[in-house]
């Protein structure tokens, strides 16, 4: 059985950094491209960062957190990160990893295949 597990949510203040962390089992990690989404209050889940299988040469990033938030990934520990800096009031919320064993890299969450249950990230003004 497949899990997925984000850690590292919590509240920060605007400018501040975190770093989300999503364990997965059950799978072979490394034959997955790997996603990170979010869902504001009263909001549709958007698409925020993935990274491609196996050594992660590929990554795509949503226009709002390009240059702020980073994905990465280690195979070794079957972990995907997102280092979010200089973050803002509207990144706050729940903050998912999704994952996908398709053939081409995607921003689009119908596509992802197994879910986490969410990490909360909250940002004050």
């Amino acid at each position: 059985q497949v899990h997925l597990v984000e850690s590292g949510g919590g509240l920060v203040q605007a400018g501040g950094s975190l770093r989300l962390s999503c364990a997965a089992s059950g799978l072979t990690f490394s034959s997955f491209d790997m996603g990170w989404f979010r869902r504001a209050p009263g909001k549709e889940r958007e698409f925020v960062a993935a990274i491609s299988w196996s050594g992660g040469s590929t990554t795509y990033y949503a226009d709002s957190v390009k240059g702020r938030f980073t994905i990465s990934r280690d195979n070794a520990k079957n972990t995907v990160y997102l280092q979010m800096n200089s973050l803002k009031p509207e990144d706050t919320a729940l903050y998912y990893c999704a994952a996908d064993r398709g053939m081409v890299l995607t921003t689009i969450p119908q596509t992802y295949h197994y879910w986490g249950q969410g990490t909360q990230v909250t940002v004050s003004s």
